[in-house]
């Protein structure tokens, strides 16, 4: 298989990328590093990137920011940083990368585990991992050629647990073996619209 892997460089990307490319053509995109560089807030740049590689059976997206900080002190502008990254750059790369995909291929969005159980800081991440949850689910009734979609929704991730575990009071981190298997089932798996959550029902 031909795999793209958006964010494939980052502390889950790098991981997974590493996975597939035992057996598979995995390209990696980044903003500022890998075999392609994209910017996920600009539509153009993602056309670019597809125009770039060509066809492929799968694309991986594991990118993608949001402003943590408290509600209070939120602007619109703040809250825009996640819907323009995080939300649209996800639902961009699904609107055009659809005509980039063989049939029966397949695209796997991330989110986390924000979009069911917040904490303090997190309403513009946790409004947006909501978000792609839905377009996912909506998504996968209109896509054509057998093209499937799927969520991988982590929890605090070993690799991360250092950076952020004050923000996951008692949170178990989850291994990375666990989300590596998140990504498999969606790009290997039969299923669509499903959202595979990594994580304890905290």
């Amino acid at each position: 298989m031909k795999i793209l892997i958006v964010g494939g460089n980052g502390t889950i990307g790098k991981t997974v990328s590493g996975h597939f490319a035992k057996k598979h053509d995995v390209i990696i995109g980044g903003r500022n590093s890998g075999e392609v560089t994209v910017d996920m807030t600009d539509s153009q740049s993602i056309e670019s990137m597809f125009e770039k590689i060509g066809r492929v059976d799968a694309v991986v997206c594991i990118a993608g920011e949001a402003k943590w900080d408290q509600f209070d002190v939120m602007t619109e502008e703040d809250f825009y940083i996640g819907i323009k990254s995080k939300l649209m750059g996800q639902v961009n790369l699904v609107r055009i990368g659809k005509n980039y995909v063989n049939a029966g291929g397949s695209f796997t969005l991330s989110t986390g585990i924000l979009a069911d159980h917040p904490v303090a800081l997190t309403t513009s991440a946790a409004m947006v991992n909501g978000g792609i949850h839905s377009f996912a689910k909506a998504v996968s009734l209109e896509l054509k050629n057998k093209i499937r979609i799927n969520v991988v929704s982590s929890g605090l991730v070993e690799d991360a647990v250092e950076k952020y575990e004050e923000y996951f009071p008692g949170h178990n981190p989850i291994p990375m073996k666990k989300v590596i298997n998140g990504y498999v089932k969606s790009v290997h798996g039969s299923g669509t619209g499903e959202i595979i959550r990594m994580y304890d029902n905290c």
